[in-house]
Formats: C-alpha cells, sequence, structure tokens
C-alpha cells in the first residue's frame, strides 16, 4: 500500500502480512512486530487491549518482505449468503428454485457457509481461478470482517468470494463446489483495525478489465446490507467457537450482467474503503 493511502489510515492500525526468510511474518504501520505475534494470537485477545498488545510486538524494523494473504494458514474464513437486495436477485435469475433465495432473504437466520482455510487464501496481486467445470463465472466483491475470539468486531479487509454460478444455480446443495475450490478466495491487502461504526457505510466497488479494456464496474456501499454486521456475526458463532479469530464475508451487492463470465487472464479489481485488492485470473 501507498505512503499516500497509509497516510488514510492515520486513525487505524494497519496489519500486513509478509513472506520472511523464516517464514510469514507480520507487521503493523509498515513495521515488523515480533515473530511470535499473529493474526491469531491477535485475535486471541480482547477488543480493548488489542492496541496495546500490538504497540507491545512493534520492532523499529521496516516491512519490506512480498506481501501475503492476510490470514494465518489455520484459521477460517466464512462466508454470509444473500444479504444485499441486488445478490437476492441475481440468486432467483441464475436458479431453478427461484423461491428459496426470496425466503433466505427474508428469513431471521443469516445464511452462513464455510468459505476457505487460511492456507488456500490468495493474496493481493496473486492469482484466483475459475473452475474448469463450469462456464458461468463472477468475482463477488465483499467487506470482510475480522472477528475475534469472543465475536467482537476489530477490523476489516477487502474479500473476493469467486462463485460459480450455473454450479449452484443448477442446485442449492452444490453451493459448496462452486464456492470452495482451489483460487477461490482472495483478501487483502492488509487488515484495517478500527471501530466496528466505521465499518457501517464503506465504499465498495469492483472493475474488470480484459486485455487492457473496461469489461465492467460496479459500486455498492455496506449501508445497503440488509443484515447488521453485527447480526451475521452472531450467527456465525452461534454455537461455533473461534478460539483464533475468524475472517468473515458478508455478501455481494455487485453482480455482473448474466451474460458475463470470467475469462484466465481477467483482472479483477476490488475496493473496500480505503483497500484496494488486485488479482488477475490464472489457469
Amino acid at each position: 500500500m501507498s505512503t499516500d493511502r497509509l497516510a488514510h489510515l492515520a486513525l487505524s492500525t494497519y496489519l500486513t502480512r509478509h513472506r520472511s526468510e523464516r517464514g510469514p511474518r507480520w507487521a503493523a504501520d509498515g513495521h515488523y512486530l515480533s515473530e511470535s505475534t499473529s493474526l491469531s494470537t491477535l485475535l486471541e485477545e480482547p477488543a480493548a487491549s488489542l492496541a496495546a498488545t500490538i504497540a507491545a510486538a512493534r520492532s523499529p524494523l521496516a516491512a519490506d518482505g512480498e506481501l501475503l494473504a492476510p490470514v494465518d494458514d489455520g484459521q477460517e474464513v466464512w462466508a454470509a449468503g444473500v444479504t444485499y437486495l441486488r445478490s437476492r436477485e441475481a440468486r432467483v435469475e441464475e436458479s431453478q428454485s427461484k423461491d428459496l433465495y426470496q425466503k433466505v432473504y427474508d428469513a431471521d437466520r443469516v445464511e452462513v457457509f464455510f468459505k476457505a482455510n487460511g492456507w488456500r487464501v490468495v493474496g493481493h496481486g496473486q492469482a484466483v481461478r475459475i473452475r474448469r467445470d463450469s462456464h458461468w463465472n463472477v468475482p463477488e466483491p465483499e467487506l470482510t470482517l475480522v472477528i475475534n475470539r469472543d465475536g467482537e468486531i476489530v477490523g476489516y479487509t477487502a474479500g473476493n468470494d469467486m462463485s460459480s454460478r450455473d454450479i449452484e444455480g443448477e442446485n442449492p446443495l452444490y453451493l459448496p463446489q462452486a464456492k470452495i475450490y482451489d483460487g477461490a478466495c482472495a483478501l487483502g491487502p492488509g487488515i484495517v483495525l478500527n471501530d466496528p461504526a466505521a465499518l457501517e457505510n464503506l465504499p465498495i466497488t469492483m472493475s474488470i478489465w480484459r486485455d487492457g479494456t473496461t469489461l465492467f464496474q460496479g459500486d455498492t456501499s455496506s449501508a445497503r446490507l440488509k443484515r447488521a454486521l453485527g447480526e451475521m456475526v452472531g450467527w456465525l458463532t452461534r454455537e461455533l467457537a473461534i478460539p483464533h479469530g475468524a475472517l468473515l464475508m458478508t455478501g455481494t451487492g455487485i453482480v455482473p450482467p448474466d451474460d458475463f463470465t470470467l475469462a484466465v487472464g481477467d483482472v479483477v479489481r476490488i475496493e473496500v474503503g480505503e483497500l484496494a485488492l488486485e488479482n488477475i485470473v490464472g489457469s
């Protein structure tokens, strides 16, 4: 992230994960944290003591290693679905069980599903993928919450929930195959730690390029979510312990038109708040 973008985050703490000779290492505001500090250990802390823990672990050494996805290998990424009106419309359009998604949108219970283990997540500048057995694939830009072990929202990152619309549309029970595969989840470039109230009206945009030509641009805001952020976290953590914290993708309000599908070589840029996540579609 450039210096000018870091300046915009002056009132927040910006966490990044880097490649180093001794393995992945976390940094805060451009300076490495102690080698024993990880996102997992930070998310074992109550939100009230997180800033002090980071300050105590900060070193004078500037972080210069290659950026990695901002999640530890052993952590989990979950996702909530049909949380925007646009998402409900898209699911109805693609599905052979059209009334099902209307019921999910209107229900008290939030749709929550597993998305990825941390070691499967790709970071900023790395390649996402489309399934070889699918002919209708789209990126889904999502505000992704960072949650500690107590279920407190402590920050956010930008997420790309890659999806095979034809597979899910054929049968809702195929959702895991439409959503969980190699290269299906991207997060980054880092994590902004701040007050949950600051996440309630974040701008979200997505642009897709092919051979230098813009194919699609769209925008929305987290203010358009039907579900409150705390409500989604509450359903995730109901009867489910997250001892090392977790990340929760909150659904998409931007969906390309039905005649669009990704191709190898496309570039997807997702902006959530001050964060910009960019990935190429690999083979």
